[in-house]
Order: structure tokens, then C-alpha cells, then sequence
């Protein structure tokens, strides 16, 4: 029952990670760009980060207790399908760190309209690194690539 309910937040967190981010880059992001408004993003980032980053949280917590509590896999090992899934969700999660932590630091409170190209980069990366880390979480499920 443990493995089911800590699955269950699991993908719970991912939905609302990916769900928000594919919001973002699909709805927000465009519209910003076409009427050169910085304040859209600024409004989705507020609104979004008090359930985006207690969602992401809840992923690597989660994610960490399946992979390596319930399946004893090894950190950074591609030695079976299982183990590469783990390892390219582990670099996926590294990439998805950086590409926050630059656009937080350097990106986000200097964000000017003529920014918003940059900031789209951002949000496209991290939108696509959220979804090959749910494409990853599938084929952990089915027993790997």
C-alpha cells in the first residue's frame, strides 16, 4: 500500500508540474511575447510557484524513496533499463535545477520585454525536460528503455 500511495503523490506532482509548465509555455508565454508584456509571466510565476515548487518537491522526495527505498536501484548506473531510466531522470532533474536557478537569479528579476525571448528559453527547456521526465517516469513503470 506504501508504494501505491507514494506513486500515487508521485504522479500527482508531476501533473501539476508538467500541467503548469505546458500552461505556461503553450498559453502564457506566446502572448507575452506578441504583445511584449513581461507582467503575464510575472503573474503565472507568482501564482504558480506556491504549488509548482512543493510539486516538484514532492517528486524528487517521492521519486527517490520508489527508485531507490522500494526498488534498491543505484545512483548514476546504466546497467539495465531500470537503472538508465533513474539515471537520465537524474540528469533531467539536474538540467531542470540549473535552468531555474539561472532564470530566478539572472533572468526573472531583470526581466525587461526585450528579455522575453530568453525567458522563453527557459520555459520551453523546462517544459520539455518536464516532459521527457514523465515520458522517463512511463517507461520506469512498463520496465524501462
Amino acid at each position: 500500500m506504501m508504494y501505491k500511495t507514494t506513486l500515487f503523490f508521485h504522479v500527482l506532482g508531476a501533473a501539476v508540474w508538467v500541467g503548469g509548465h505546458l500552461l505556461l509555455a503553450l498559453r502564457y508565454l506566446p502572448a507575452a511575447i506578441k504583445e511584449k508584456d513581461i507582467s503575464m509571466i510575472r503573474m503565472f510565476e507568482r501564482q504558480y510557484e506556491v504549488i509548482g515548487i512543493p510539486s516538484l518537491l514532492v517528486q524528487i522526495i517521492t521519486g527517490v524513496w520508489i527508485a531507490f527505498g522500494h526498488y534498491g536501484l543505484t545512483l548514476m548506473s546504466f546497467d539495465d533499463p531500470l537503472q538508465r531510466v533513474i539515471s537520465f531522470k537524474l540528469l533531467l532533474l539536474f538540467l531542470t535545477f540549473g535552468l531555474t536557478i539561472h532564470a530566478q537569479f539572472f533572468i526573472i528579476p531583470f526581466l525587461t520585454p526585450e528579455k522575453l525571448p530568453l525567458m522563453g528559453f527557459h520555459i520551453v527547456a523546462v517544459t520539455v525536460t518536464g516532459v521527457c521526465m514523465l515520458f522517463f517516469g512511463v517507461m520506469f513503470r512498463v520496465g524501462g528503455i
